[in-house]
């Protein structure tokens, strides 16, 4: 598209978490600004432009991305621009948890908030500078709020003609229809296992045999792969300990513990909630699968599978979709800031009456 000219204003780059979307937008970016590109639709790496992409401070290249509030000042993406540099340095298959961790406190939900769209007007009102597009990269949209949309919806749907929209996106049916629908998209499908091993391999130096056990397990998630391979997998291993605690005091009944359960778990934010209960949900998955003694399907780490060998009796036809259906719906309540605790404690009491069935 690049080479015939035919770039779209507004190209949305969607897949799965941990797919290197980001990396491709980057690249798109530099090729488009490159002034020596190869035969072989690369950029040359050595041009003005492409060192300044390298070293993140091309004059024509904007980011944008989720951010939180500090108290009550204004949320932009450039006072959080040297954090978001060094993230996509050291962790270039953008793990959000990591971005997360490094600009957030617990109970943030970072946002693109509406200043950030009257910033984005302004400064697309200028001309390019050293080439003859402008490029914003959206990271994540589907964090993008409605007044934020609102204001970019002229933009992205009747840019400039020298600006260049590329939207990344990790969950496409989060962003905003109006938004979505105005762009054109290109889907990234998940890596495959061999993908990965021959990656963490070549680049990781890591051994046949781990590689293939960590590419197994990563489910075509490259962040994942390398979290269990650095041993830096620990929310995951938080996540099964308040698993089976929840399974656990559900099937003894004991109303007490779990109440301190949901407190425990409600405590440590909103996002910290939302992934354990896509991690309950995956979990309830691989135990159903595992029920039904088809070992090929499942996926998980031997420590999943250990306490699986003795739970997934409990997960049969019968409850499968109702688990299922409650571990979504509390997701989508913490998701529009519904009281955590009580969110949490009813996700409990559920679990009480689906086990037994």
């Amino acid at each position: 598209m690049v080479d015939t000219g035919r770039l779209p204003h507004a190209l949305l780059i969607e897949g799965p978490s941990g797919s290197g979307k980001f990396a491709l937008a980057r690249a798109t970016a530099q090729y488009l600004h490159c002034s020596a590109r190869t035969a072989d639709g690369e950029p040359c790496g050595v041009c003005p432009a492409c060192l300044q992409h390298q070293g993140f401070n091309h004059i024509d290249t904007v980011f944008s991305f989720p951010v939180y509030k500090k108290g009550g000042s204004s949320a932009l993406s450039s006072d959080f621009q040297r954090d978001f540099c060094d993230f996509v340095s050291e962790s270039p298959f953008m793990d959000y948890g990591q971005w997360l961790e490094r600009i957030a406190d617990a109970n943030a939900q970072p946002r693109i908030y509406v200043e950030e769209g009257e910033q984005l007007i302004r400064r697309l009102g200028f001309t390019a500078h050293g080439a003859r597009y402008k490029v914003v990269l959206f990271w994540l949209p589907e964090r993008m709020m409605e007044q934020t949309a609102n204001k970019l919806l002229k933009l992205i749907e009747e840019p400039a003609d020298d600006t260049r929209l590329i939207l990344v996106s990790n969950d496409p049916r989060g962003i905003l229809p109006t938004i979505y629908s105005r762009t054109q998209r290109i889907t990234v499908s998940r890596y495959t296992d061999r993908e990965i091993q021959e990656y963490l391999m070549r680049a990781r130096g890591v051994t046949d045999g781990a590689a293939a056990e960590a590419s197994r397990l990563a489910e075509g998630d490259m962040n994942r792969a390398l979290g269990l391979l650095a041993h830096t997998s620990q929310p995951d291993s938080i996540r099964l300990d308040m698993f089976i605690q929840l399974m656990r005091l559900a099937y003894m009944r004991d109303i007490v513990a779990l109440r301190t359960w949901g407190n425990n778990l409600a405590a440590s934010g909103r996002e910290a909630m939302t992934a354990f209960f896509d991690y309950a949900a995956r979990m309830l998955r691989e135990n159903y699968i595992y029920a039904l003694r088809v070992p090929q399907l499942n996926c998980m780490t031997p420590e999943e599978e250990q306490f699986s060998s003795r739970f997934s009796r409990f997960v049969n036809e019968r409850n499968i979709e109702d688990l299922m259906r409650v571990m979504d719906e509390a997701r989508v309540d913490v998701a529009a800031n519904a009281n955590g605790k009580i969110v949490c404690f009813d996700v409990a009491i559920k679990m009480i009456l689906l086990l037994k069935r």
